[in-house]
């Protein structure tokens, strides 16, 4: 319970945190780039999903 706790307060921290750094013009443009660099990671990722799956539901290959 207590590390319940702990992580409710730091997952509330951070979106404090996150909140007034956003009202900073250049908290903004980090975080901005910060985002940036989330969707390009998980565009990779879906890519890469889509690649394999489709490489194993290829007819003929088993």
């Amino acid at each position: 319970m207590k590390s319940l706790r702990w992580f409710l307060f730091g997952l509330v921290g951070g979106f404090v945190v996150a909140h007034f750094m956003d009202k900073d013009p250049r908290g903004h443009d980090i975080l901005a780039e910060v985002d940036a660099r989330i969707n390009g990671f998980t565009a990779a990722l879906g890519d890469a999903y889509r690649e394999q799956e489709a490489r194993l539901t290829e007819p003929g290959d088993n």
